[in-house]
């Protein structure tokens, strides 16, 4: 698939991982990544390239491997869950700080 109409920059699409807003040029990809088919998988994507790097340092504090190993799996999986649990609440959100109302047909909270 090519590139959208306003598809941020790589500089763009890291703040926008993590909660800013982006310009109103990129509104038609905002709209795009947040109602189109897939939108759940591309929410649960950006959350692990943030929280995979997280996860490597939390594998490097001291202690024995067993216990940093399982600290990073924990903070990968409960982080992991909590993001597809919430994913309707957190579309919501991100859609209304871009100035969005939910689609149409979406239950509404």
């Amino acid at each position: 698939m090519g590139r959208l109409p306003g598809d941020p920059g790589p500089l763009r699409q890291v703040r926008y991982a993590l909660g800013f807003r982006l310009p109103s040029d990129n509104r038609d990809w905002v709209w795009h990544d947040l109602t189109d088919a897939g939108w759940r998988t591309r929410l649960v994507v950006r959350h692990l390239v943030l929280m995979i790097p997280i996860c490597l340092a939390l594998g490097l504090l001291p202690g024995p491997l067993w216990l940093r190993g399982a600290v990073a799996l924990l903070a990968l999986l409960t982080s992991t869950f909590t993001v597809v649990v919430s994913a309707e609440d957190l579309r919501r959100s991100r859609l209304h700080r871009h100035g969005f109302d939910p689609p149409p047909g979406e239950r509404q909270h």
